[in-house]
């Protein structure tokens, strides 16, 4: 049987094809076939021989195709674009961040400074200064922001789709964006986690990011935080920061009116500012209030008072903005990059726990101004500074880098390198009794000259022979030199830098006068080493640093290291305290406590000095300079101020006793002396070839080539062809010679100088200072 050929369709046109061979018109057309035919025209043949007549039919097919192929693509791509858009959604969905990091949310760049006890000290970047917690807000605020961010606030899920239709219908209405339908969740997503971009992408991000903290968070933690994150334009980050920088008042000291008009800046944080535009922002009030009287937070009444209420701005300055304790922070800052990552810094959030005692500190700030206010006026001194430390800890308690931060931000305790006069001749003894020295081993003290180098005494006066324990107490320069000529230069160097000294010390006779230049808080901490014991503790002002999320990303390991063995230490600590009880620093005396220190001044009274010690506590003062001019007093007004600060501070402390004293004699030398070999003349025989007679042990060599020094100049070096063993140094430094048998107890008031004396004679004169016993006079030359 053969078919005829017709065009292959598919399984969609063939059942269009058999409905069309079944139509009413091939009904017909065999209808009258058959009637026309006899009944053997009914044969198969017969039938074949038929041919259907032409017909429009395969038009009519093709429009049914095409129609239905159409609707097959267009469910195809809708059904497509839905899987899509599904998929995508769950991407976003899976991509969001954790809605509990609202809570712990903190701006990039931003850091806070506290001290010991979590009062804020500075605040960085933009930060919210002040927080609030949510149930401390007065409801005329919340409800405030309520009516004028988001009326639904406690009815929707995140997104608020009525608020949409109504925008959207006012906004083509007028025919641009006048109103926005973002509910305060979006606003704190947006905040938190998203930039401020008008994309679709964010909008869709923020909307999903809304929902989802609205399943996972409380309303209330969602509006407390919104509320204090919000930017409300002047520096103001949430509502307290605005209350202090717009009315200098706390959030719940707000009137209703002064609530309205915070709550209407979140849209235009710096156009309704009542510091820019006051009329503006009394409009944006006016807004508000109607739309609480809306909400029925408010009667008409209220509302009517509240705007009949005139605008009173009291403008403050951002709290934390600007440190109190500006010295104590900047070398907070200047400590962290060495601390934690650049990362870090950058992320923003970090809480910085500081070791500052802000009673102590504030304590301290009235010190350094007392000091120049009663004694640096004739005493000719304009600068001063004080750090004190935990000698067990190395943490700063207070620190006072000058007397007017806004003046100069130099800070005397970390960058004013100064040379500490007769506080240095601790170092020399410490190394002495290490190396095995008696306390009670004796040196003449008489003229004489090393490789040309001739000390001092103040007044040019002697006492002959006496134990290096009365010459530390009446600071006596010429034994102080003869016993760093028996221990050494670098046994010097090398205690003096395990104590705490980091600064360059110069091997020159003038070294045990303190002729090498260093800072304040290293000989403060290098004292330290002696109150603890031996132990040396570096000196920091961080105690641990947390991020956003409250995770401690460094933490202060205090591990002290042995720098003097506990008897060498012990003795040390024996011999100042009888500077202080019999000898230069009787104005530190602190009544039924033991302190230990020691007095420093510097050529021409250029630096004054006082560092010392009880047992828990270390503290340094320097009067002075900054252009190192001379002054006209002495280390003992230092001495004063150090007592000033501590006799005000030591209730807070127990009363604790120095170690016992252990054996003097036939100790164990933890320190191998290197005695100086130069030759050693009087002056007044220096063509005699036999130098004088002597307790001390140096010996002698050929004299080195001479060359000045000048004093108020820092050292140079000899020449490479120079063999002397040090450099000649016109340096030297005069102290008083107090007598040895103990004064009478000194008490005299802090706002009072400890003797009033007239200013010391000019050098000029040639004539020696008259200072009485107890105070220490500046080197002669």
């Amino acid at each position: 049987m053969n078919r005829p050929n017709t065009p292959k369709l598919s399984w969609f046109g063939s059942l269009w094809s058999a409905r069309a061979e079944r139509s009413p018109a091939d009904l017909a057309d065999a209808q009258v076939s058959d009637t026309a035919s006899s009944p053997a025209s009914t044969s198969v043949r017969g039938k074949r021989s038929r041919r259907r007549s032409p017909s429009p039919r395969p038009k009519r097919l093709d429009r049914r195709y095409w129609l239905c192929a159409s609707l097959g693509v267009v469910v195809g791509v809708a059904g497509s674009g839905y899987f899509t858009t599904v998929r995508m959604l769950e991407s976003v969905r899976r991509d969001l961040p954790n809605a509990a990091d609202v809570l712990t949310y903190a701006r990039d760049g931003t850091l806070t400074i506290q001290a010991d006890d979590g009062t804020i000290l500075h605040t960085i970047g933009p930060a919210t200064r002040e927080k609030v917690a949510f149930d401390a807000m007065p409801d005329r605020l919340v409800n405030a922001f309520i009516a004028s961010e988001d009326k639904n606030f406690y009815e929707h899920n995140g997104v608020d789709y009525w608020a949409i239709v109504r925008a959207a219908r006012t906004n083509i209405r007028v025919g641009e964006v006048v109103e926005g339908a973002s509910t305060i969740t979006q606003q704190l997503a947006r905040i938190v986690f998203l930039d401020q971009d008008r994309t679709y992408e964010r909008k869709l991000r923020e909307a999903l990011l809304a929902q989802k903290m609205e399943q996972e968070l409380e309303k209330d933690s969602i509006l407390g935080q919104y509320l204090n994150l919000v930017y409300l334009g002047s520096g103001a980050y949430g509502v307290a920061d605005a209350a202090w920088v717009y009315f200098s008042k706390s959030v719940e000291d707000l009137t209703l009116s002064e609530a309205a008009l915070i709550a209407g800046l979140p849209p235009a944080p710096t156009d309704y500012s009542p510091l820019v535009n006051p009329e503006l922002a009394l409009q944006r009030r006016d807004v508000v209030l109607n739309r609480m009287v809306e909400a029925e937070f408010i009667t008409p009444a209220e509302r009517d008072a509240a705007i009949a209420e005139s605008l009173t701005l009291n403008p403050s300055e951002p709290k934390y903005f600007n440190s109190e304790i500006p010295y104590f922070t900047i070398y907070i800052q200047q400590q962290l990059p060495d601390l934690i990552s650049q990362d870090q810094l950058e992320l923003g959030g970090l809480v910085i726990e500081t070791t500052l005692n802000l009673e102590w500190q504030r304590i301290a700030e009235e010190t350094i101004e007392n000091a120049i206010a009663n004694y640096g006026t004739y005493e000719a001194f304009e600068q001063a500074a004080l750090v004190s430390l935990d000698p067990r800890t190395g943490e700063i308690k207070a620190m006072v880098g000058g007397t007017d931060f806004d003046d100069s931000q130099f800070n005397r305790v970390t960058q004013a390198q100064r040379q500490p006069g007769s506080t240095f001749k601790t170092f020399v003894y410490a190394t002495a009794i290490a190396s095995g020295m008696s306390p009670y081993k004796t040196y003449e003290d008489a003229p004489f000259k090393v490789d040309g180098y001739e000390p001092q005494n103040y007044g040019r006066s002697f006492r002959g022979t006496i134990s290096i324990r009365d010459a530390l107490i009446s600071s006596i320069n010429v034994v102080a030199v003869k016993t760093l000529i028996d221990v050494g230069f670098a046994p010097v160097v090398d205690v003096a830098t395990k104590m705490g000294i980091q600064s360059a010390l110069m091997p020159t006779y003038s070294m045990a006068l303190g002729a090498s230049e260093v800072n304040l808080l290293e000989m403060t901490s290098a004292y330290g080493t002696l109150a603890a014991e031996g132990l040396h503790a570096e000196p920091h002002g961080i105690l641990r640093v947390t991020n956003r999320y409250g995770t401690v990303i460094y933490e202060a390991e205090v591990a002290p290291e042995r720098a003097i063995g506990e008897d060498t230490a012990a003795i040390v600590t024996w011999m100042l305290q009888g500077v202080v009880q019999n000898g230069t620093g009787v104005n530190a005396s602190l009544p039924g406590r033991p302190v230990a220190g020691k007095t420093g001044t510097s050529e021409n009274y250029r630096d004054l000095w006082f560092v010392g010690y009880i047992p828990q506590l270390v503290t340094g003062v320097w009067l002075g300079n900054d252009d190192s001019t001379r002054t006209w007093g002495s280390s003992a007004t230092a001495a004063l101020t150090w007592h000033d600060f501590m006799s005000r501070i030591v209730d807070d402390l127990p009363v604790e006793s120095f170690p016992e004293l252990p054996p003097l004699e036939g100790r164990t030398p933890t320190v191998e002396a290197q005695p100086v070999r130069g030759q050693v003349q009087t002056p007044s025989a220096s063509s005699s070839s036999s130098p004088p007679a002597s307790s001390g042990s140096w010996s002698e060599e050929p004299a080195a080539p001479s060359y000045e020094e000048p004093a108020d100049q820092g050292y140079s070096p000899p020449p490479d062809s120079a063999p002397a063993p040090a450099p000649q140094d016109s340096f030297s430094e005069g102290e008083p010679a107090p007598p040895v048998e103990e004064p009478p107890a000194v008490d005299v008031p802090p706002e009072v100088p400890a003797l009033d004396l007239p200013p010391p004679a000019p050098e000029s004169s040639g004539a020696p200072v008259p200072v009485e016993p107890g105070l220490e006079s500046a080197p002669l030359q």
